[in-house]
């Protein structure tokens, strides 16, 4: 005797199939690793801007508190064509900041910048 699978079984299975770990390409998380990096330094950089004892609004310090995740989430989470031009553009970004910023949090980016380096060439070298 054969049984038809009910509406839950199959449920179950979609639900399960949502949790299974998905393959990913090596670039892929670098990128995502860059992106939470990227992240934690600028929550420093913010809180840096309005803690008690603030440091200076300058543009690279605006620049490190809004752009480097946006770039970064872009590169780690978008289709191929945009995720090249987006790594492109957070590994500027993170650079200019981190020269302009260099005595002041800058240097928080730096493993972000080298994480999304990597990441960068190991996407490129997976296009190729």
């Amino acid at each position: 005797m054969t049984t038809v699978p009910s509406s839950t079984d199959r449920s179950a299975a979609a639900v399960a199939s949502l949790f299974a770990a998905p393959v990913h390409a090596p670039g892929r998380l670098w990128l995502r690793g860059a992106f939470l990096l990227a992240g934690a330094a600028q929550l420093i950089t913010i809180s840096a801007l309005v803690s008690a004892d603030p440091e200076p609004a300058t543009w690279a310090m605006l620049l490190l508190a809004v752009a480097p995740v946006l770039l970064a989430a872009a590169a780690a989470f978008a289709p191929a064509p945009v995720s090249a031009l987006a790594c492109a553009a957070a590994a500027a970004v993170m650079l200019i900041g981190l020269i302009a910023a260099a005595t002041y949090t800058g240097p928080f980016f730096a493993p972000a910048l080298a994480a999304l380096a990597v990441g960068g060439a190991k996407l490129w070298k997976e296009r190729a």
